[in-house]
This record gives structure tokens, C-alpha cells and sequence, in this order.
């Protein structure tokens, strides 16, 4: 069945078939939403259909996908996505919230959110044969594309600055990518990536580039729906039938927006096939140091300026966001904000989610950080239920971990060594 029907510009609103262009509209340079076949799959498929599917990665959901799975089973790239919900008890009574959850990324075979969208563009670009697939990473999209191809023999080549943290390097080299160092910022390695793709012919992953990354990430929303429909019934049951309460609220850290953005893609699908009853709200949270989407909404505009950005989240940290204007949109047409958070409430967040037994890298516990700001400044209300998405594993950076902890003291192997420290 061909659900795949072509393009639609975010900005002139031009549309083109699947064949016509592959990244951005050449008119204005705008992100291109992929057009699924709603009216083919409401007639083919109800939610039972897809909800009662006992297998737990992204390709459960392959009738809403664009792309065909790919060939083979039981590889890293076949178990992307499928990543728990835990309940925070402890932390909702601490911030006065009632039900806060989070949604652990990290459980993804590279160990962050990123395994969605390079699982759907190693798909795709294993049904356009394409040779090579390329992108430009801080880490985490490259590691997530170099883990999915290294699973099925595609050839893939990474563009780092050769300021990404050292285990984010050494997850590329040993998934057997090719890596190269840009002396230079994200931005920098982004713009010679697509350089090399059009003199290369390579398959360019980049994200807010290729239009395929957001379908992967808005498999994260297809979870969600799906998690809180039983949550819902859960609901009910406690409180009766007639009972209701608010929209679910999902705070999510944002860089280049392609996240926010995906998942807000993920909810729009489930809402024009009828499946979702009511669309969450969305809360974009961005550090104070890379904040170019948060100032634009803050403005009302769309209109993205760029900044120096600078912050200890390297995963979320980016001059000129290549998603903004859909990020922007994610946010103010679901009721929802942006809130901006330093470094220190990052790395404070990272040490109370560690406690929970979480372990999140810094744009992990960036939407953590941003709901513990939330909640003085009125922005949630004690009885919404929360969820908190967390993006990458804290083992992709020890050194901000250990930045966010008191060091571990160093003692003489005695008894009495370690009566004097308790």
C-alpha cells in the first residue's frame, strides 16, 4: 500500500511528489512535512489494529510510516524505538503535580531519541539505494545513524565538530561510520555536510533537512497516544465514567527543533485519521545559552535569529535551528510555551533524575529542568498530568555527569577510614 503521497513546503504551503525533491522547497527554502494517505489508512485500519500489535519498537506503527521496514529482523535498527514510561511519584510530590511521568529515550539501541529518525532515513535510504548516507551530529543523530546503518551494511559518514564529547566519538568510530572532526561549530560541520552531499551524491541525513527525520521522531507521539489511552482508561476507572481531567502536557528539550516538531507532526497524523481525541499540549524547553527558537516565540514570530549558542547540552546546542518555524508552531498551536533554563538547573536536573534512578545526558534533563521552572511561574497546574521527555543516556557525557554530583571521596583501605566519612 502506497501511504507516502508527496511533499507539503511549512511555508508557501507548495506541494510536490515523492520524486520531484528530496530535502527543502527550492522556492523558500522551507521544511517539507511528508503527506501521508489519511483517507487509505482510515479505510484499511482501525487503532485496535495498530494497538494490538505485540511488537514494541517504532514498527508497530509502520502503517502510518512512510517507508517500507526494512529487510532483515532482530538488528538494532528493527528495535528502534518502543521506550518506556515511569511514573515519578517522588518528584510530583516534591514540585506539588499529581501525575508526572516520564518517557526514557535512552532505552534505544544508541542510547537516545535519535535511533527514530535515522531508523526511518536508513529505510528510506535503503529504498532509493542510496550508497552512502551522510550527516552532520553533535553526537547523538550521528551515533543513532551510524548504530541503524552499521545494523544492516549501509555505508554512513559523520560530520562532528571535534568539540563533541569523546564518548559520542567513540560510539561512531566502533559502529564502524566514518568520522570526520570539523574544526568548527555544529552549524559549521551541518553547512559542509550538505556541500559534500551535493557534490558527493550522498543521501544527506541532516536534521531540519531531510524531510524522513521528522517522520521517525513522530513515532515518539504514536507511543504516547498509545501509552495514554490505557492511562485514560486507568483514569476513568479510578474516577468514574463521567470523570475528566486535563490534556496531557509533554515537555520536550529543543535545539534544532526537529524533535518538537516531529512529535507535534506525530499528534497532527493521529488527529486527522480521528484516533486522538484531544491533542496534547506541548512545552518546548531550550538552554539560555541556545535559545533562538524560545526568543521567536517569545516574540511572536517565526522569523528565526541566530545566536552564539553556547551551553554544557551539546545535543541541543545550535546557532541557527534548521527546524524553527515548525518548532515555533508545535508550541503555540497546541496551548503550549517555551521556557528557557541555565546550565546549573540543567546539571541540577541531571542529579535529581539520577536520583530516580534515571541517568540523563544534559538535553536529557533539559525538559526536566524546564517543568521544575514551570511550576512557580504558574505554568502548570498541580492536577495536569505530565509527561517529561528524557532524550540521551548521561553515559554519552561523564563529564557533565560528574559536573552535576559531589566527587566520590578517596579513602584508605580501613574501617576507620570509612567511620570517619559516614
Amino acid at each position: 500500500m502506497t501511504k507516502f503521497l508527496g511533499y507539503r513546503c511549512s511555508l508557501c504551503g507548495k506541494e510536490y511528489s515523492p520524486g520531484e525533491i528530496t530535502y527543502v522547497c527550492p522556492k523558500d527554502g522551507g521544511n517539507l512535512d511528508v503527506i501521508i494517505d489519511y483517507k487509505t489508512i482510515r479505510n484499511k485500519y482501525q487503532p485496535e489494529d495498530i494497538l494490538s500489535r505485540t511488537d514494541s519498537s517504532l514498527w508497530s506503527f509502520l502503517p502510518l510510516l512512510p517507508v517500507p521496514e526494512p529487510p532483515g529482523e532482530s538488528t538494532p535498527l528493527h528495535a528502534a524505538g518502543g521506550t518506556p514510561v515511569f511514573a515519578l511519584p517522588r518528584l510530583a510530590k516534591k514540585l506539588g503535580l499529581q501525575n508526572l511521568w516520564l518517557k526514557d529515550a535512552s532505552r534505544n539501541p544508541s542510547a537516545s531519541f535519535k535511533d527514530r529518525a535515522s531508523a526511518i532515513v536508513v529505510a528510506r535510504a535503503q529504498e532509493i539505494k542510496a550508497e552512502i548516507v551522510v550527516t552532520a551530529s553533535t553526537g547523538n543523530a550521528g551515533a543513532a545513524l551510524a548504530c541503524m546503518s552499521a545494523a544492516i551494511g549501509q555505508k554512513a559518514i559523520i560530520f562532528a565538530p571535534k568539540t563533541a564529547p569523546p564518548a559520542k566519538v567513540a560510539q561512531l568510530l566502533v559502529f564502524g561510520a566514518k568520522v570526520i572532526l570539523v574544526d568548527g561549530t555544529y552549524d559549521d560541520a551541518f553547512d559542509l555536510t550538505v556541500k559534500a552531499a551535493d557534490e558527493f551524491g550522498w543521501y544527506c541525513r541532516n536534521t531540519g533537512y531531510n524531510p524522513f527525520t521528522a517522520e521517525g521522531k513522530k513515532t515518539a507521539a504514536f507511543e504516547i497516544w498509545k501509552w495514554w489511552r490505557s492511562a485514560h482508561q486507568t483514569w476513568h476507572k479510578q474516577h468514574g465514567e463521567g470523570a475528566d481531567h486535563s490534556p496531557l502536557t509533554v515537555f520536550v528539550s529543543v535545539g534544532d527543533g526537529n524533535i518538537i516538531s516531529g512529535i507535534h507532526k506525530g499528534f497532527k497524523d493521529l488527529l486527522e485519521l480521528g484516533w486522538l481525541a484531544r491533542m496534547p499540549r506541548i512545552i518546548g524547553v531550550q538552554a539560555v545559552g541556545s535559545a533562538a527558537i524560545a526568543n521567536a516565540f517569545h516574540a511572536n514570530t517565526e522569523k528565526i535569529t541566530p545566536v552564539s549558542a553556547q551551553t554544557i547540552a551539546d545535543s541541543i546546542s545550535v546557532d541557527l535551528p534548521r527546524d524553527g518555524v515548525r518548532a515555533v508552531r508545535a508550541a503555540r498551536e497546541t496551548n503550549g510555551t517555551y521556557i528557557t533554563v541555565s546550565d546549573d538547573e540543567i546539571l541540577k536536573a541531571i542529579a535529581e533524575l539520577g536520583r530516580m534512578g534515571i541517568f540523563a545526558e544534559p538535553a536529557g534533563a533539559t525538559a526536566y529542568a524546564g517543568l521544575v521552572s514551570a511550576v512557580p511561574q504558574g505554568l502548570v497546574r498541580g492536577d495536569e498530568p505530565i509527561l517529561v521527555l528524557n532524550t540521551g543516556s548521561g553515559l554519552k557525557d561523564i563529564r557533565a555527569a560528574m559536573q552535576a554530583v559531589v566527587p566520590a571521596p578517596i579513602i584508605e583501605p580501613t574501617l576507620s577510614a570509612v567511620k570517619k566519612i559516614l
